[in-house]
């Protein structure tokens, strides 16, 4: 079968390299999950070194040229090959609610929906790695403090431990991006589950960024909240200075105040 032509429509990037790729799959080594997910495998180069560790891997890849490819040159894999958009794929009904762990050279154009759909899906995954464009990557696991600091900084970080690994150059991809690339892992927390309600928690840490220019008293008054409760010098600060733990507090401040109303 002739080689998958890379796809501009849908981000494709080929990674020509075994042994970064060996890297990637390596990052799972002593993580106790029974299944990997591998998110647009392409030509297989992640699948060809992920199919030697423990786990027992699927792949999803949106592209119906790759999937042919792939039932093609992984036969053993053939009943786990999802032709399919992740970010539509319901994986507690397709993994039957066990842990797994999401890995892949994602597509640049839904990288941060990836971050974001693995957070709706926590519970199940407790690790989380892969490539990523290197300012996105970065961005993920930034401090507080910086002005790439965000809304992905924070959530990641509550729920996980993050780690950029190593930066990837253009030149070992078909065909080559723009930009540098970076790969990281997430490692989910011991104690992942905040003490505060989580979906005022996405909220609050959305609409701050939102407005990261203004202060927390002002880029929250669509919550309405009354004047003693911003007296609190946390609401002061700009939403990039604040740590994760920092908007827990907050969550539960105002979750307390519109209880008492």
């Amino acid at each position: 079968m002739k080689s998958v032509r890379p796809k501009k429509n849908l981000g494709q990037h080929f990674l020509n390299a075994p042994e970064i790729a060996q890297k990637i799959a390596n990052t799972i080594d002593g993580q106790e999950v029974p299944f990997v997910l591998e998110i647009g495998p392409g030509t297989g180069v992640l699948t060809q070194c992920l199919i030697q560790k423990k786990q027992t891997l699927h792949l999803i890849e949106i592209d119906a040229e790759s999937v042919a490819y792939l039932k093609v040159h992984f036969p053993d894999l053939d009943k786990n090959i999802i032709h399919g958009d992740f970010l539509k794929l319901d994986l507690n009904t397709y993994f039957k609610g066990a842990p797994l762990a999401i890995m892949g050279n994602f597509p640049y154009n839904i990288s941060t929906q990836i971050v974001f759909k693995v957070l709706e899906y926590r519970n199940q995954i407790p690790f989380f790695s892969g490539m990523f464009q290197k300012e996105v990557a970065q961005r993920i696991c930034e401090k507080p403090g910086t002005k790439t600091y965000g809304i992905l900084s924070v959530l990641t970080q509550i729920f996980y431990e993050v780690e950029y690994c190593f930066t990837v150059p253009p030149h070992v991809f078909i065909p080559p991006p723009k930009v540098d690339s970076g790969v990281l892992t997430m490692k989910r927390k011991e104690d992942y589950t905040p003490d505060c309600d989580v979906a005022l928690l996405f909220k609050i840490v959305k609409t701050s960024f939102q407005q990261r220019r203004k202060t927390l008293r002002n880029g929250l008054k669509s919550f309405g909240l009354p004047k003693n409760l911003t007296e609190d010098a946390i609401f002061e600060l700009r939403p990039e200075k604040l740590s994760g733990t920092q908007f827990i507090y907050l969550a539960q401040k105002i979750k307390d105040v519109h209880l008492s109303d």
